[in-house]
């Protein structure tokens, strides 16, 4: 099944998409059932979301013929081994505790072509929040929910100019952005033809586990509530964008 959708952001940059149907990927090799349970941490509510991202690259001479999302799809499959438990679900048990299901169905993918190139999202001077980021990741009808879902969900987009898109969406109890750029490390790796991991994932979240009976020894500032401070109308937002050359 494709779907395809003209797009008109916000800089007048207008391309079309076309995806192909979504799909559930597992690792390449069997991985252990178990569960998993998270830390007290990674049980607060305010961690219950998604956090998406994305990331741009251009075309270089050792891409030709090659197609990047068969690639980092079966890259994302040999990654899954080590770890496994992003293939697996959230679950909810007493007390709010969350636990991952370690079920081996799976993460998302979707791969997708663009009539547009990275030349054009250039010109456009494109930055976070992208406009057409809902093209850009499909956000799969019934798989948005934090508990009993896909934990992570990719989408692979082909451009004109040879380069591609990959973008992502992470549930945040699961993993922060450190936890997902070691993984998207080892998926690099994978598909570079690495037979090891640089770096092995390890998960000693007990750890970060209050005592058992919690006994409190500090002072946590952050969780303490504050007064609303009054904003005047001069306020005005703006983003910021610095490389290293800035730095």
């Amino acid at each position: 099944m494709i779907m395809g959708k003209s797009i008109n952001t916000q800089t007048s940059l207008v391309f079309k998409v076309s995806r192909q149907q979504p799909e559930l990927i597992t690792s390449a090799e069997p991985t252990p059932y178990e569960f998993k349970h998270l830390s007290d941490i990674d049980d607060q509510a305010g961690l219950r979301m998604h956090v998406p991202g994305i990331q741009f690259y251009r075309s270089t001479p050792d891409m030709a013929g090659v197609d990047p999302a068969k690639v980092i799809k079966e890259a994302v499959r040999k990654a899954l081994v080590p770890f496994y438990p992003l293939a697996g679900r959230l679950r909810e048990k007493a007390g709010k505790k969350l636990v991952v299901e370690c079920t081996g169905e799976g993460v998302l993918f979707t791969e997708a072509d663009a009539e547009v190139s990275l030349e054009e999202f250039s010109e456009a001077q494109l930055h976070p929040p992208i406009p057409c980021m809902e093209e850009l990741l499909y956000d799969v009808p019934g798989y948005d929910d934090v508990l009993n879902a896909p934990l992570l969900l990719i989408q692979v987009t082909r451009l004109k100019c040879g380069g591609f898109i990959l973008t992502h969406r992470i549930n945040h109890a699961m993993s922060d952005g450190t936890g997902l750029a070691q993984f998207l490390t080892a998926v690099g790796e994978m598909a570079r033809g690495a037979q090891f991991l640089s770096v092995s994932p390890v998960w000693k979240r007990e750890l970060l586990s209050a005592r058992n009976p919690p006994q409190v020894t500090c002072v946590h500032r952050e969780y303490e509530q504050i007064p609303d401070i009054p904003l005047g109308d001069d306020l005005v937002y703006k983003p910021f964008f610095f490389g290293t050359s800035f730095i």
